[in-house]
């Protein structure tokens, strides 16, 4: 049809490059709907994400196809002048095509890791690139992926090429003129679908979050855009004028007695129950210990029933939730007290941030000592642990034992040389352990030395139902129950375990079907991501409780303070989780999409930052007996605390020194 309108050969070949690239596209958006979309999707919904997503690919198409379009317009430099300027622009899309699958392959890697689109927050791991490259390597088939990607570019090519050839056979000898009115027309609908809207206002990324089911969201908006559009939004900030308008919410919700109308800081004096034994800390932060995947929920899978026996003699909180989802995050929120509410970007990796006062610091009297089993420096973690004074960092080559994987030492052997340093000290100690094996390569995390411990085999229906992706998924998890196991067996062998106060905390939780566990809306919004255990053990000191209000990541440090006899300085937003006088129970939470929220003891309240949007979530449905005013007004009421939290947080990070 379109040769019978006599339009030239660039422009008929620009036009079977947009079908071809489209194809692209859109196939891959149909491969991650088919591998990832959840249940209870509609047909109608699932069609809107599609045609924004074809909105969305028909911008970054034009895009590729804009400099053919503008620069043919002299024809000198058009692909059909001359077989060089054919090679050349061939050469172009084949490059523009290996981009596109770098793109496609990482896009899929970010939805199979943690199933988020990709967005600029992967330029924290390219920082660490060595590191990054290693996991890579060691959890998939890199060569082959790489020969693929190869092949493939090369076959894309080749449909160029042919493509090329089509257009002169159905062209050739027919006169058709070189006009650049129709160029200049096909530059203006290349531009309208670069604007991507009948509006003034262009189609931007947060047009992707209208719909209620997050993954519509992630499904429409392709990982070119979502990558692009975050990049401007890695630089850290934040707004005085908003954050102190403000505080008299936070002041409210947390309890806040200061004088001032802009104060943090307060001096919070023993409890009747703290311990005048200085007792010894050990703090663990346990990588992607998701609750919903641990025997603790009620999974029965029974994946760790170690720890759940510990549970059972501990003070053991049910509901507690990180802030937001990374294991650098996670180690900010809990040594500040502050939740790393910057988007794309690990406050662990802003120098501004980095100078931070933290509880651990009034420890005066206590060695100090951190021990990971790999490299302190990826994501910056010793940047922050560098607040610490006096600490003494035990990291990955400082052990005898051999590495198993890309994170360092196993981690049984990460205890065993935890355990080791810790019974040789005398004075009171502060431990904080961090483990690193729940991660992957999961097929590489169990220590093949550890032969007591049984690998086991599941269906893959059985383990998809109870929210694993695959075996070593489930046995990387039961090892790490095996792992904590073998760390108190020797703990509790030793002179300072009576007097030791060990804490467990997940880092983050991990996306998954969890509905087996919990209601839907757990797994629809997203909450696995962020729900972990917290235990506080010390048989010895501690009596047993279960329990179920919401408490934060946080709240650790300042719970752990006030278990000491001794008077502390809070500045930031944790809170002690023992206290009587504790009265809101609520988690702040946010992600990477921009949306920020309140998860309560019944609701979650979720808004979208760049609209405004506002939705109220009932955890379950025995809890939602709210009337529609009653329902309206702690809607409003959440929506401010949680744009409270946010900007507290952004200001707190850069302004928490020590």
């Amino acid at each position: 049809m379109l040769t019978r309108l006599r339009i030239s050969k660039t422009l008929l070949w620009v036009f079977n490059l947009l079908l071809i690239f489209l194809l692209l596209f859109s196939l891959f958006r149909f491969f991650i709907f088919l591998q990832f979309r959840p249940v209870g999707l509609s047909g109608a919904d699932i069609t809107s994400a599609f045609w924004l997503g074809l909105r969305y690919d028909l911008r970054w198409i034009a895009v590729i196809l804009l400099p053919v379009i503008l620069i043919s317009i002299n024809p000198v430099w058009s692909p059909f002048y001359s077989s060089l300027n054919k090679k050349i622009w061939t050469w172009y899309l084949a490059l523009i095509t290996f981009v596109l699958f770098f793109f496609f392959a990482a896009g899929y890697g970010s939805f199979s890791y943690n199933q988020t689109p990709l967005d600029a927050g992967a330029m924290n791991f390219a920082e660490d690139f060595t590191i990054s490259v290693k996991m890579i390597w060691q959890t998939y088939p890199l060569v082959w992926m790489l020969l693929g990607l190869g092949v493939a570019v090369l076959i894309f090519r080749w449909m160029y090429r042919r493509s090329h050839w089509q257009v002169i056979s159905a062209t050739d000898g027919q006169g058709i003129l070189h006009r650049p009115s129709h160029f200049l027309m096909a530059l203006l609908l290349a531009l309208a679908c670069i604007h991507g809207s009948f509006s003034f206002r262009p189609l931007g990324r947060t047009d992707s979050f209208r719909f209620s089911r997050v993954f519509l969201s992630y499904l429409a908006i392709n990982p070119v855009q979502n990558f692009a559009a975050t990049l401007g939004l890695r630089k850290p900030g934040y707004n005085e004028d908003r954050a102190r308008a403000l505080f008299p919410v936070m002041k409210k919700w947390m309890g806040f007695s200061a004088i001032s109308d802009f104060e943090f800081k307060r001096t919070v004096g023993p409890r009747s129950t703290s311990f005048e034994s200085r007792p010894n800390i050990v703090l663990v932060q346990c990588e992607s210990f998701s609750m919903y995947k641990s025997s603790m929920s009620g999974n029965p899978l029974n994946t760790t029933p170690f720890f759940d026996s510990l549970c059972r003699q501990g003070i053991f909180f049910d509901r507690c939730f990180a802030p937001t989802f990374s294991t650098a995050r996670a180690l900010f929120a809990i040594v500040t007290g502050i939740p790393d509410a910057q988007f794309f970007k690990f406050s662990s990796r802003n120098p501004l941030a980095l100078d931070q006062y933290t509880l651990v610091s009034g420890l005066d009297d206590y060695e100090k000592h951190y021990f990971l089993g790999g490299d302190a420096g990826f994501n910056n973690f010793e940047g922050i642990l560098r607040n610490i004074p006096g600490l003494q960092m035990h990291t990955g080559k400082d052990f005898s034992a051999p590495a198993i994987n890309v994170w360092g030492v196993s981690d049984k052997d990460l205890f065993a040389a935890a355990n080791e340093r810790l019974r040789q000290t005398t004075a009171p100690f502060f431990a904080y352990i961090q483990t690193a094996g729940n991660h992957r390569p999961f097929q590489r995390s169990i220590s093949p030395t550890d032969i007591d411990f049984k690998r086991d085999t599941l269906s893959e229906e059985q383990l998809n139902k109870y929210g694993f992706e695959s075996v070593d998924e489930y046995n990387a998890f039961r090892y790490s129950d095996y792992c904590i196991r073998s760390f108190i067996i020797e703990a509790a062998q030793q002179s300072y375990f009576n007097n030791t106060i060990f804490v467990f905390i997940g880092d983050h939780g991990v996306a998954g079907n969890a509905q087996s566990i919990y209601p839907p809306v757990w797994t629809e919004q997203r909450l696995t991501d962020l729900h972990v255990p917290l235990l506080f053990y010390a048989p010895g000191l501690l009596a047993p409780q279960r329990r179920s209000e919401v408490v934060s990541q946080i709240d650790v440090l300042p719970t752990i303070a006030g278990l000491l006899h001794r008077s502390y300085q809070n500045r930031t937003l944790g809170r002690d989780l023992l206290d009587p006088s504790r009265k809101e129970h609520f988690a702040f939470v946010t992600n990477a999409t921009d949306k920020i929220g309140i998860v309560t003891n019944d609701y979650y309240l979720v808004r979208q930052l760049n609209s405004g949007e506002e939705q109220l979530h009932s955890l379950s449905a025995a809890t939602d007996t709210l009337s529609a005013a009653d329902r309206r007004s702690m809607q409003r009421s959440l929506a401010e605390l949680a744009t409270a939290f946010f900007e507290t947080s952004r200001y707190l990070i850069l302004n928490n020194k020590k």
